[in-house]
Parts: C-alpha cells; sequence; structure tokens
C-alpha cells in the first residue's frame, strides 16, 4: 500500500544508485524484448569545470538534456548522453594555488612537475563535485563514459590537432595584443574578462610641434600611464582643424620622442578634440591604427603591468612571407635591437603609480590642459579582479578565419540548425567577423603546447619529444638541444574537440562512427562564440561533418522579478537546496514549465513549491486508484472498452501523447509540460477520477472492471509519460503500484496509443459536461455563491444533442456542479437570474433567493474601479520615456506583466457584471 505522503529524500537516491548499478544509462543497450538496437541518438554534455558546483543553469541545461535522453531511450533509440568534465586551466590552477598560499608556498616552489602532481591529487579528491550533484538533479549520462579534457586520450587528441594544424599553416606563433592579467601573468580569453561599467576621468594633454613647440595639438586619454608607448597621434581624414598640422612631428612630453601626426577614420572628430593618442601596443584599436600605419610598437609595461625596468623593445611592421602583416623586431645598423629608455624616475613604477607621477609631470610642465569626468567601461579579470591589460606578447594563434568558412556554410545550407533561430543572425555576425584565435595561456596547469625550440629560435612542432630532436637534427645537420615551450592550450582549444575526442578520436573507434555526428547540443547563447563555434570548425576540419545537426540555445534563468542572479545581489538560488527541500522532480518541473523559448525563466521558490503540489497531486491520484483496486490488467485491449467515459479518458491519453511528442520534437519544453500538467491534475484527476467514482462504487460488476482496468492502464501510460521530467515519483509509483513490472520504467517503452484511440463523438460528449460543470462552477464563483449551497440550474434552447447528454450525465452533473437540479427550459428566463453561454444553449442560473444580486454588483464595479485606477497608473508609467530609458529592463517587463493581469481580471469583472445585468 502506498504511503500517505511521498518522500524523496527516501527515494531519490536508491533509485539514482539502483539505475546507475544496474546499467540503465549504458549506450548500446538492448532495448525491449525484442533484443534488437535502436538509432543511435547522442548528446555531449557541456563539460562543467571541475572547479565547478552546480547552479541554476546547470540545472535548467541539463534538465532539458536529461528530458531528450530519457524519452529516445524510451523510444527505443540507442542513446548515448556524454558526459566530463573540462579541467578549466586558470581556474583550477587558482584553487591549488589559493591552498598553497596557506602554507605559504607558491607554484614556483614546487616547480611546475610537482605542482601539477599537486593538481591532480586534488582533482581525485575534491574534483567529483558537480557530477555528483547532477546525479542527485537525476541525470541519466552514462557515466561509465565519463571523460575529462586531460585525460590521456583526450590529450592525444589535442596534440594531434594542434601538430596538424600547425603543419597546415593554421597555427603560428605571432607578437600580438591579448588580454593580460596582471596577477595571473597569462592572456585570457574576452569571455574571460568583465567589462564594468565605472566613473573615470578624462584627461587632456597638450603635444608640443617637433618643429615649432610655440603650437600643440591636444589629445585625450583615461589612461595616462600608456603615453609613454605613444607613437603616433591621430586626426579624421576629413577634420579641417588639423589638415595642415598631418604629416608633421610632435614631440611626445616626458620621453622626447618624435612622433608623427597621421590621418586616420578612427579618430571621431565629434569626441574630445578630435584627435587621439596612438599606442599600438596597449590599445586593440590603435593596434589596427598602428599596422595600417606601419607605425613603431613600443611595450613600455611588465608582466605585472608595471613600468617595465629594463630598456624598451621597438618593433616596426614588416612584411612576411605570406605577405601578412606582424611584429618584427627589427635590428640596428649595429646588429642591436633598437632600444628606448624611459626616465629614471618612472622605471619599475605600478601602472597606477606611474600614472599619478606622469599627471604630476605634465602638470608641472604646463602640459596639462584639462579634466573630466568620463562614464567609461573598465575590463577586469572574472578570476583575479584586477584592471586587465592589453599586452604585446608572443603567443600561439589560429586561423581562425579561415576554419570559419566551412562553418558558416553548414548553417547557411541548414546541415546545423538553431532553435530558436535568431541565434543564427548571432553566430554569423560572430563568424563573418571572426579574429585569429589567441590559444596558449602562460599558466602550467592545462595541455603543454607541443613545441620545442632550437638554438636560433626554429620552431619544431612535432608529437613527441622524439620527434623534435628528430626534425631539429635534420634541419641543423646534427644533434641539438631543445626547449619546449612552457605555454599551455586556452581551455576551449581542447573543449572544441569534445564531440569526436570523447568517443576515442583519433582512433577510428565503433563509438565515433556509431555517435558522430551528435545529434543536439544544449546550452546558453553566452557561449555561442567560444565553444559552439569551434566544435564546429573543429568537428568539420577533422571529422568532415558537423558536430551535432541542432543548437538549442536555452534562455537565462532569473529571480521571480526577472533580475539575474548574482551574489551581490543576494538573490542566488540554489538549485540543490531546492531539490533536497521539495524534491527533484518538482525542481525539474517546474523548470520544464518555464522554458519558453526565447524567454528567461523566472523562477522563485513558491513556484517550486507548486509543482511539489504536483507531484503530491499524482501521488493522491496514485493512492485512490489503489485504494479502489484499479490495478493493471495483462493484455489489456483500450479498444475494447464499451463505456463513453472510459473511451473519453482514453482518447484524451492519446491526446495528450500526440502533443507532448509534437513538443519535445521542437524542442518547445514548457509545451511539453503544460500538456502533462494540464492532463495529469485537468483531466485525469479533476475530472476523470469525479467521474468514476460513482461507477467504482456502485453495484454495475462489469463496468467496475472495465473501469478500473482502464484508469490502472492509463495511469500506467501516464507515468511513462511524465517519466522523463519526473524520473524518480514516476519510477517509485510504477514499482509499488503492481507486483511483478517486467522491467523498470527508466528502461521501459514509450507508449504508442495511435489516433484512432481518439473518438470525436465521444470528445464531444464528455468535454460538453466538462464545460457545463466548469461554466457553472465559474459563476458560483464570480457570483459570491456560498460553497455549500446547492442551487438550481436551468438549461434554456438546448438542442436534441445537448437535451441527450444532460439525461444521460444528469446525476454527474448535479453533483459535480453542487445543484439541486438541472432541467431544461423553454419559457422565460426567471426574475433575478444570471446568464452564461453554453454553444447553442444558455445556462440559467437563479440566483435571487441565494444572494443579494444589488450588493453583488457593486462589489464587482468596487473592484473594477479599483482595476482601472491600476491599469492607468501602469499606462502612464509605460508611456514616460524617462521611466522606460532609467529603469532597468526587469523592471519594465514586470510593469508590463502586472497591467497584462490587472486587464484580464477586469475582463473577467465585466464578463461578471454583465451576467448581472440580466438579474437585475
Amino acid at each position: 500500500m502506498l504511503e500517505k505522503n511521498y518522500r524523496p529524500e527516501d527515494v531519490e537516491k536508491r533509485l539514482y544508485e539502483e539505475w546507475e548499478s544496474g546499467g540503465a544509462f549504458r549506450c548500446n543497450r538492448v532495448h525491449g524484448e525484442e533484443g534488437g538496437l535502436g538509432d543511435p541518438y547522442a548528446i555531449v554534455i557541456p563539460p562543467p569545470n571541475v572547479t565547478g558546483s552546480l547552479h541554476m543553469g546547470h540545472a535548467l541545461n541539463n534538465t532539458m538534456q536529461d528530458i531528450l535522453i530519457r524519452y529516445k531511450r524510451m523510444t527505443g533509440g540507442d542513446v548515448l548522453w556524454q558526459p566530463g568534465t573540462d579541467h578549466a586551466g586558470i581556474a583550477t590552477q587558482m584553487v591549488v594555488e589559493r591552498q598553497m598560499e596557506k602554507e605559504k608556498l607558491t607554484r614556483h616552489d614546487l616547480g611546475r612537475e610537482k605542482f601539477i602532481e599537486r593538481i591532480w591529487k586534488w582533482k581525485a579528491e575534491s574534483g567529483g563535485t558537480i557530477t555528483g550533484q547532477l546525479r542527485s538533479l537525476g541525470a541519466s549520462c552514462d557515466w561509465e563514459r565519463e571523460r575529462f579534457t586531460m585525460d590521456e586520450g583526450l590529450s592525444r587528441a589535442v596534440r594531434k590537432v594542434f601538430v596538424q594544424l600547425h603543419k597546415e599553416d593554421l597555427i603560428y606563433r605571432d607578437k600580438r595584443l591579448v588580454n593580460w592579467d596582471p596577477l595571473l601573468h597569462t592572456a585570457i580569453s574576452d569571455l574571460e574578462v568583465e567589462q564594468r561599467e565605472v566613473q573615470g576621468t578624462m584627461w587632456y594633454f597638450k603635444y608640443p610641434l617637433a618643429d615649432d613647440p610655440s603650437r600643440h595639438i591636444i589629445v585625450g586619454t583615461t589612461r595616462p600611464e600608456t603615453m609613454l608607448g605613444d607613437t603616433a597621434v591621430a586626426v579624421h581624414p576629413d577634420d579641417e582643424r588639423y589638415t595642415d598640422l598631418v604629416g608633421k612631428d610632435v614631440l611626445l612630453p616626458i620621453v622626447n620622442r618624435r612622433i608623427p601626426i597621421i590621418a586616420d577614420d578612427y579618430a571621431d572628430p565629434e569626441k574630445g578634440s578630435g584627435a587621439v593618442k596612438i599606442t599600438p601596443a596597449h590599445d586593440f584599436n590603435d593596434f589596427e591604427v598602428g599596422k595600417r600605419a606601419k607605425l613603431l610598437v613600443i611595450n613600455v609595461l611588465d608582466r605585472e603591468a608595471g613600468i617595465r625596468a629594463d630598456d624598451l623593445e621597438i618593433w616596426r611592421w614588416a612584411e612576411t612571407e605570406t605577405g601578412a602583416m606582424t611584429v618584427l623586431a627589427e635590428k640596428g645598423d649595429d646588429g642591436n635591437q633598437l632600444t628606448e629608455r624611459l626616465p629614471d624616475h618612472l622605471r619599475g613604477l605600478d601602472r597606477f603609480e606611474a600614472r599619478d607621477v606622469i599627471l604630476k609631470d605634465m602638470e608641472r610642465l604646463g602640459l596639462l590642459d584639462k579634466i573630466e569626468e568620463n562614464p567609461m567601461t573598465v575590463p577586469y579579470g572574472d578570476r583575479s579582479g584586477v584592471v586587465i591589460e592589453p599586452f604585446l606578447t608572443d603567443q600561439w594563434f589560429v586561423r581562425a578565419e579561415v576554419l570559419a568558412k566551412p562553418a558558416i556554410e553548414a548553417v547557411e545550407q541548414g546541415k546545423t540548425v538553431f532553435v530558436p533561430k535568431n541565434w543564427e543572425k548571432t553566430y554569423f555576425e560572430w563568424m563573418r567577423n571572426i579574429q585569429p584565435w589567441c590559444i596558449s595561456r602562460q599558466i602550467w596547469w592545462g595541455h603543454q603546447i607541443p613545441a620545442w625550440f632550437g638554438p636560433d629560435e626554429t620552431i619544431f612542432v612535432e608529437l613527441t619529444e622524439e620527434e623534435a630532436h628528430a626534425a631539429a637534427e635534420k634541419h641543423y645537420g646534427h644533434p641539438v638541444e631543445l626547449q619546449r615551450e612552457t605555454d599551455v592550450l586556452d581551455t576551449w582549444f581542447s573543449s572544441a574537440l569534445w564531440p569526436f575526442s570523447t568517443l576515442g578520436w583519433p582512433d577510428k573507434t565503433p563509438e565515433l562512427a556509431k555517435y558522430y555526428p551528435t545529434d543536439v547540443l544544449i546550452t546558453g547563447f553566452d557561449i555561442i562564440f567560444f565553444w559552439v563555434a569551434r566544435m564546429m570548425m573543429m568537428g568539420l576540419h577533422f571529422m568532415k561533418d558537423v558536430p551535432f545537426h541542432t543548437v538549442y540555445i536555452h534562455a537565462l534563468v532569473r529571480d521571480e522579478k526577472g533580475q539575474k542572479m548574482s551574489k551581490s545581489k543576494g538573490n542566488v538560488i540554489d538549485p540543490l537546496v531546492l531539490a533536497e527541500k521539495y524534491g527533484a522532480d518538482a525542481m525539474r518541473f517546474t523548470l520544464t514549465a518555464f522554458a519558453a523559448q526565447g524567454r528567461d525563466v523566472k523562477l522563485s521558490e513558491s513556484r517550486v513549491e507548486g509543482y511539489r503540489n504536483f507531484v503530491t497531486k499524482l501521488w493522491n491520484a496514485a493512492r485512490f486508484c489503489e485504494m479502489n483496486e484499479c490495478k493493471p490488467v495483462a493484455d489489456f485491449d483500450p479498444r475494447s472498452c464499451s463505456m463513453t467515459l472510459n473511451k473519453w479518458i482514453i482518447g484524451k491519453l492519446a491526446e495528450c501523447q500526440r502533443d507532448v511528442e509534437a513538443a519535445l520534437d521542437g524542442y518547445r519544453f514548457n509545451e511539453v509540460a503544460g500538456a502533462l500538467y494540464q492532463f495529469t491534475w485537468g483531466t485525469f484527476c479533476d475530472w476523470h477520477l469525479e467521474f468514476a467514482k460513482p461507477v467504482l462504487q456502485g453495484d454495475d460488476e462489469a463496468a467496475r472492471a472495465e473501469t478500473r482496468a482502464t484508469t490502472a492502464w492509463v495511469l500506467d501510460n501516464l507515468l511513462h509519460l511524465l517519466h522523463p521530467i519526473m524520473p524518480f515519483v514516476t519510477e517509485e509509483l510504477w514499482r509499488q503500484l503492481a507486483e511483478d513490472r517486467p522491467y523498470s520504467l527508466v528502461t521501459g517503452k514509450w507508449p504508442q496509443l495511435g489516433g484512432d484511440l481518439i473518438n470525436a463523438e465521444v470528445a464531444a460528449e464528455m468535454d460538453w459536461v466538462v464545460r457545463l460543470v466548469t461554466s457553472i462552477r465559474a459563476v458560483r464563483s464570480e457570483m459570491n455563491v456560498p460553497a455549500g449551497a446547492k442551487i438550481d440550474a436551468l438549461l434554456r434552447n438546448a438542442d436534441d444533442g445537448s437535451q441527450a447528454r444532460l439525461a444521460t450525465h444528469r446525476d454527474l452533473i448535479e453533483r459535480l456542479a453542487r445543484l439541486e437540479k438541472i432541467e431544461t427550459l423553454e419559457g422565460d428566463v426567471p426574475d433575478g437570474s444570471v446568464q452564461a453561454v453554453l454553444d447553442e444553449s444558455t445556462i440559467v442560473l437563479p440566483l435571487a433567493s441565494v444572494i443579494d444580486v444589488a450588493q453583488e454588483k457593486a462589489r464587482l464595479e468596487k473592484e473594477m474601479a479599483k482595476l482601472n485606477g491600476d491599469i492607468t497608473k501602469a499606462d502612464k508609467k509605460l508611456a514616460n520615456p524617462g521611466f522606460l530609458a532609467k529603469a532597468p529592463p526587469e523592471v519594465v517587463e514586470t510593469e508590463k506583466e502586472r497591467r497584462e493581469e490587472a486587464r484580464a481580471a477586469r475582463s473577467k469583472l465585466a464578463e461578471a457584471l454583465e451576467m448581472l445585468q440580466g438579474a437585475l
């Protein structure tokens, strides 16, 4: 016998351990009694960082994947959900280094080899946190195939890809600007840069003309410390104020270097003075200007972003053999690299200390023109929390523009589609403007780049050190000593190979042949550039096929007010806390129910609590069935049913299955949840079980037996349909409601009900009863009829069909609508009656003896007046340009939602008032 209450804490862990240990999640599994394998279906999990813990984005993402995986598994597919974690280079190195700080150790104290050993030890002890959390949410990954981006197999794939791309001239080494983290001493990707809005300062400096110091040109800067590396001043070609100055030189203050005034479209005549200082080594836009004008490039900062203590390196632009522009060191006549020495009082200063000194110097020289407040965006490292510097260093790059072309064509040709489709525009915009991809990082944890340097800096890129030495000996004609590149690869480089490296590539494994390309990738929009696009490029280049046919982009999970969750706001909702409090099924169903395409999920604890009530409703319905001996009947044939009640619920179940499948195939997850919720709570619990009570409690044994068997059959199939979203409670009910089940629900077959079970005539009859009872209940509620009061009802102008339905189901209607009696009416409507339309007929409820009609009218008018006031206030606010411009988007959206809710409520009140008019 089922317990009175469902206790997820007693069920979830037990069931999951049984599923996993029993191999329920394995791919290549024989499905069903026929012993065959279905079509392959594969999803690769977006590998979470090994340092991470489950947040609400993970919960949404993995719930969606698990729904598809469980559905495809039940429909007989040979299903692989490939799990794994990412080594998360910088994040993981920081975790271990912070641990070592407590021991007053640095990684340099240990050395590279010992430090990496320590990280592997940490990974073995603590790196499985997030995979354990995914299990608690019910994720049915094939855990026996779990991979890690630094497994030997995946590392071999990384080396293979790097070497091949280098030999194809698609990877090269160059000196370029990168996002430099001065605390971590490494280049970082754009994704790892946090742009913060701050109130900054704009300083305006006078740069004297070199040949006429009495004249000067004014430039503005927010970073005075970089002026030491200025190599030009740019003005717009059409700016008449400076036409006579283009081609002349100014004398750069403090260092007294002559630099040219150049014409370039980058300078904005409408901004500041219209003249801008150009520092190619310390600004990405200036770097491009420097490339166009072939300016000197001077790096004035060191690895800590302080002013260099040694001589500055000066670099010039030169044509390479391939015709591409690159930065090269140029030698002077004496064979020494061109250098410049900074004033002693600036050398070795922190960048912000140097800023203060330079400002004082410029003021002392009379060259500080003015100072203005300047709202600006400043880049910070998302992990280090320090200001990021554009920094000129030797880095490894991928010619992404070459790899991007096939990836663009694949989406244009529909080989891979985005859902929702509008995200294709975002993909194309980035891919068509793609820049070289910096893939090197100056840290220790990661895939060390397989490159070795000879005595003259010749580079040898090979799979192994032995092959590198052989290549060097062939090049030099004798053995030489080589130095291994110390940089490691960007984490996105290895994760770009994830769809095929996890399947055993570069070996030709059976899994690779079967599951590549995968079917769908579910991910957030924020990594379309950094991960999705790169998987497309690598998959097409190495596998000659797209890595997935569909990319489903899910929205953000926000708080109930529509605000983005953040620790600083204190509005972060922990999915594990909610799952522990209300059960994983309630958590999963909530996320699914609100996961509409293109719309952010607004989440609150109350919504999860509401869907916990849905789980409870299902449990209670199952207990009702059990107590009324609705037990599964072997070989039950739903087509053999003779009773209208049973034919109706069978047809409704078939409709539900049809709608659920269509929504799943279209990735409309909220519609999946909506169809199941409506059928479970609305149709099965609220109507069928109520319709069935008189039969189950009656004396007609044949009717009782058919209804019991039908109800049990419908519940069994409903558990199958609900299982992908709510795996735990459905499995528990499946096991407890009958003995000796032939299979666990997790490996059960998806129902194949067929459209022939939908009987239009039966549906019309019973749906009419539902709509009649619903209408009467609605009027009772709107008119404030006491719940316990039994009233009369009349059906006016009913045709023969409606009269026949009324005659057949009169007892049922009177019981469910709490009526004394219901009859047909041929004559006039009695005074004091409220009316509602139902198809061709009119429902007439004589209420004069039950409620004070005039008083009820006054109440409704008062409520409507309040709503009118609320709507007018909201309309004014939403028509105010100031409010729309200043209020956060989520506040504006909330105001719109409140207005729509008020309008809907007013509409219902208007309908009620209209009904009352006839009663006066």
